[in-house]
């Protein structure tokens, strides 16, 4: 693929270009469940969803997670084809709320996938760790192996972005297989434990907790609009993607949330997953290894590592795209919107991405936090309440966009209107049921956490109310698709 450069140029300034691809649904939906993790989901908030959630009946917060993020789809798919730019929830934000709402939800945007990227090098080290130690090597500092998987993502997400397609598409099909080997293997042959000694004592806790933890393993979703300009036909692929991801992603952890209830046992499935998060062990592991054996076991362990990495990777190619677009709008530095020649990939965006992740992982490691509850933990809760009140916004900016273009929402007020609004309502309730459990999300203190709580409507507040002052950046409309 060639680079289009017909953008305009300056002498002394960065040469711009859209990038290009001709990513297909599929294609796109394997780069967004990668990012959303489903092996990392399942290993880890599915046991979380169990033992803090409702127990039993935690699968039914994945089944609602998946009913909300499609219907606030339905506005985020109509306006797509009126959104002429990469960018996801900024750009949408933007064109219906104005363009100091639109920094706004950019800045946290940014913040909201740092902290779970961020999060995630945190979690992949401990695993890493983990698992070298099991195998027989030494134990080192988890931030040895999240710098050496920075190194690999840094140089996958400078080339183009096919490779990394191709990259997260094999990690994404084995990871999913696996779980799949599992689930067949509960499906066809359930045999639950029966219930310890106690366990009718462990009362399972509010729907709402296994809600908000459902909602956080959909985080990346809206990559589906970010990959806009290397989609093949975005006006169709976009939107097929979109409802693709969601309900794919949405049965996968709704099914296997499911199978690991009937593995267990429902009288006793709680207390169990109460029992392995108490002792630091991985229950789906564990199943695995029960129902499929400890081959299966271990290919799983393994692939839990290939998921972290394709988790970061996703994540690294969505930060450098938001970086990619922050530049074309002037909000940040010029050079930021450039585009390789050869790779046609934002390579400028792709190595400032990096060496924010390179610092931020320094600062972690050094701060001597914990990877796992503090550094995944906190950055997890950021994450949650920065994607909602992402979709709250963009929701808001779809009724607005539709409202001042009323020729556009001409015999479709459903999808313009009503479900965008109804969407909106869900969403500031599901946004007040994290905020209350936000504890619970951190395992931190209630002043820690409401101070991490409230970051996310403090950075979108300091994006609403930054002025564009970065200069020597070209016109929006040099890099509008055609």
């Amino acid at each position: 693929m060639s680079t289009d450069h017909s953008a305009a140029t300056s002498a002394e300034g960065p040469v711009h270009g859209r990038l290009s691809g001709n990513l297909g649904v599929a294609e796109i939906i394997f780069m967004v469940m990668a990012a959303a993790a489903p092996l990392t989901v399942v290993s880890g908030n599915v046991p979380l969803a169990i033992a803090q959630g409702n127990g039993a009946l935690a699968w039914t917060g994945f089944a609602a997670a998946s009913f909300v993020l499609l219907l606030f789809s339905v506005g985020f798919v109509t306006m797509t084809p009126h959104i002429t730019q990469a960018g996801a929830f900024f750009t949408y934000v933007r064109e219906g709320l104005g363009a100091r709402a639109g920094r706004g939800s950019a800045f946290l945007a940014l913040l909201t996938y740092t902290a779970i990227q961020l999060g995630v090098y945190g979690f992949f080290g401990w695993a890493m760790d983990d698992a070298v130690r099991q195998w027989g090597g030494p134990a080192l500092p988890w931030w040895v192996y999240a710098l050496l998987a920075l190194i690999l993502v840094a140089f996958l997400g400078y080339r183009h972005i096919e490779l990394s397609s191709r990259v997260l598409g094999v990690a994404l099909v084995l990871e999913i297989g696996v779980v799949l080997i599992m689930n067949a293997a509960i499906v066809w042959h359930p045999v639950p434990v029966a219930a310890p000694a106690g366990a009718e004592s462990v009362a399972s806790g509010p729907f709402a907790v296994a809600l908000l933890f459902a909602i956080t393993g959909f985080l990346g979703f809206e990559a589906t609009a970010i990959f806009r300009d290397e989609a093949r036909d975005p006006e169709k692929t976009i939107p097929r993607a979109t409802y693709g991801a969601v309900l794919i992603i949405g049965f996968f952890y709704a099914f296997s949330c499911w199978c690991v209830i009937e593995a267990w046992g429902a009288g006793s499935v709680t207390a169990i997953a109460h029992t392995y998060l108490d002792n630091g062990g991985n229950m789906v592991l564990e199943t695995a290894g029960r129902y499929a054996g400890g081959t299966v076991r271990e290919i799983m362990q393994v692939l839990l590592l290939t998921s972290l990495f394709a988790c970061l990777l996703s994540f690294h190619n969505i930060i450098a795209r938001y970086f990619l677009v922050l530049g074309r709008e002037a909000i940040l530095p010029d050079f930021l919107a450039r585009t390789h020649d050869q790779h046609a990939s934002p390579h400028a965006a792709s190595l400032s991405q990096t060496g924010m992740a390179v610092v931020l992982v320094g600062l972690a490691a050094w701060s001597g936090a914990d990877p796992l509850i503090s550094v995944f933990g906190s950055m997890a809760g950021i994450s949650t309440v920065g994607i909602i009140l992402l979709m709250i916004l963009t929701s808001l900016a779809v009724v607005r966009f539709f409202q001042s273009r009323p020729d556009l929402a001409r015999g479709q007020a459903i999808k313009t209107m009503w479900l965008p609004v109804m969407a909106s309502v869900v969403l500031v309730a599901v946004l007040y049921i994290i905020l209350v459990n936000f504890v619970i999300i951190t395992g931190l203190s209630a002043l820690v956490s409401t101070g991490l709580a409230v970051l996310p409507f403090c950075v979108t507040l300091f994006g609403f109310c930054l002025k564009n002052t970065v200069t020597g950046a070209a016109s929006v409309a040099d890099y509008t698709v055609r």
